[in-house]
This record gives C-alpha cells, structure tokens and sequence, in this order.
C-alpha cells in the first residue's frame, strides 16, 4: 500500500508518525525527519535516516569520551595511532600510520610527538633514506596499551548493553557493508 507521499505504508513508515525503518519515534532524528517531512512530503527521507543517525551516534560517543583512555590520559586518536603499532606489530612510517588511523600526516605528525616525549614511541631513521622515519612502540606503551585494551573493551560493552547481543552482531554486519561501499566510493586513493 502506498502512502499518499509515495513511500509505501506500513510498520514504521510516514503513515505512522514514524520515520521509515521502524525506529522509535524518540529518537532526535526522528523528530528532525518528521519536520522534513512536512516541509518537503515528497521527499523520500531514508538517507537521512541513516546518515543523520550514524552521525549522531558518533558525535554522542566523541562527548561521552573514552573513560578508561581518559584515565591514562591519552585521546582516542592517540590510542589508535598506539594501537596500530600493537596489533600490527611492526614499526610503521607516519605516512603509513596516517593510512591506519585515517588520520592528516600533520596530525599523525602532532600525536607522535607527544607520545614520544611521553616514552610511548620511538622513531628510528631509515639506513637508506634520511628522509623517512620508522616508528615502534617502546616497552611502555606496549605495557599500557596492553592494560587499557581490557578496561578499554568493557567501557565499550557497558555503552552497548542496551542492545542485544544479536541486533549488535547484526548491526555490526550492516556497517561492514555499509563501510565497504562508501571506501569503495569515497576513500582518497592510497598512495
């Protein structure tokens, strides 16, 4: 059945009072999508019902920060950049950090310097070519990304306890693909 703005009626479509999707109408989105849609009734608000939520959700998990890398005093983007050199195991370039944190080179550039003032990182020159640097953790920060990783994990599960265990593997599966495709579309070429 078709509603008379063109979206098609049923559980949790504009019909309803609902934004489609079936998501509670509670949501802060839910009321922006519904101003939409009675300003613009033609308008099929799907995208943003998605894209809007996904930001939002994000921009409510940076203001939450992290407790537990708070605690250590360290900021998300420089547990990623500490991370990155953990699971990879290896000594990384800054260039190659930037591609696995999806950070600028400047501010992979900024973190790494205050993480090596910290003792967590040392860089170690390249025997070809002055130019490069070549970073690794030290024992101490291997030593405290290995102790924050657990406290880290369970901060993440206490923010998600609120939704069950299959709708987070599901929703898990869903962004995967999501985030394949807009990699797939979206992401600057690697160079």
């Amino acid at each position: 059945m078709t509603a008379a703005n063109g979206r098609t009626a049923g559980r949790g479509s504009a019909v309803h009072g609902e934004p489609a999707g079936g998501t509670a109408a509670g949501d802060t989105l839910a009321a922006v999508v519904r101003q939409w849609q009675t300003v613009h009734p033609d308008l099929d608000t799907g995208p943003m019902e998605i894209i809007g939520r996904i930001n939002r959700c994000a921009a409510l998990l940076q203001q939450a920060e992290d407790a537990p890398l708070r605690h250590a005093g360290l900021t998300r983007p420089e547990f990623d950049l500490l991370g990155a050199l953990r699971r990879t195991g290896l000594e990384l370039t800054p260039g190659e950090l930037a591609r696995e944190t999806f950070s600028s080179g400047a501010a992979v550039t900024k973190r790494l310097k205050q993480l090596t003032e910290r003792g967590l990182v040392e860089r170690r020159g390249d025997t070809r070519d002055r130019r490069v640097a070549h970073v690794r953790l030290t024992d101490a920060g291997r030593e405290l990304v290995d102790s924050i990783l657990p406290d880290q994990l369970s901060y993440e599960t206490a923010v998600l306890s609120g939704v069950d265990g299959t709708v987070q593997r599901e929703l898990a599966a869903l962004l995967g693909e999501l985030l394949v495709q807009l990699e797939g579309r979206l992401r600057a070429p690697r160079g």
